[in-house]
């Protein structure tokens, strides 16, 4: 029976590898994880199986990253960054970052996928009270629906996307102008992130 249970975890990690290469991270660490298990030291290959997902998370932000655009022009961009979310924070998931200023002005650029809030995210978007609520305009943004909160006296805003029930994005500027705002959010090539594997 231990021979079986060991044969299908070996199995359903060599199909989840299939995209990395043999000297990765992932790879060592789940082999460890194979050697916890069959040692029966559950606890550590449970820790090592976490920690795999956690890399294969990692990596994962990390090819999101380049999905973010480049600064408008007169405008400056910090790196992108990716970082794992735990479960306080969006429900977990990967979050992909980068921040852009112009003088005074700041804008920052989210993309947030693989989160458990998911589907309750984008429910908003199908619910008209819940979108205008706090002052939202329901609006299209490249063809795509979009919630978008702006104070014109504190020149602050957001503007709320769901792209292809996978990934939230959310586009958040102090002292800058509406339009600076929605032209970063139009910036962002939906359909490419929408034809991710």
């Amino acid at each position: 029976m231990k021979n079986i249970k060991t044969s299908i975890l070996t199995s359903l990690i060599i199909v989840s590898l299939s995209n990395f290469s043999t000297a990765d991270d992932v790879v060592e660490t789940l082999q460890e994880a194979i050697k916890s298990y069959e040692n029966a030291e559950y606890s550590l290959a449970v820790e090592d199986i976490n920690y795999a997902l956690q890399l294969i998370q990692q990596k994962k932000g990390q090819g999101l990253e380049s999905y973010l655009p480049e600064p408008l022009p007169g405008w400056n961009a910090k790196k992108a960054k990716s970082q794992t979310a735990g479960a306080g924070m969006m429900g977990g998931g990967i979050i992909t970052s980068r921040k852009y200023t112009k003088e005074s002005s700041k804008v920052e650029i989210e993309i947030i996928t693989d989160s458990p809030m998911m589907q309750g995210m984008m429910g908003i978007f199908t619910n008209p009270m819940f979108a205008t609520a706090d002052g939202g305009k329901l609006e299209r943004i490249n063809r795509e629906k979009a919630i978008v909160k702006y104070d014109e006296e504190k020149e602050k805003g957001e503007i709320s996307l769901a792209i292809g029930k996978r990934f939230f994005i959310k586009v958040e500027g102090q002292k800058v102008k509406l339009d600076e705002l929605k032209a970063y959010a139009k910036s962002i090539d939906f359909r490419k992130l929408k034809k991710l594997p």
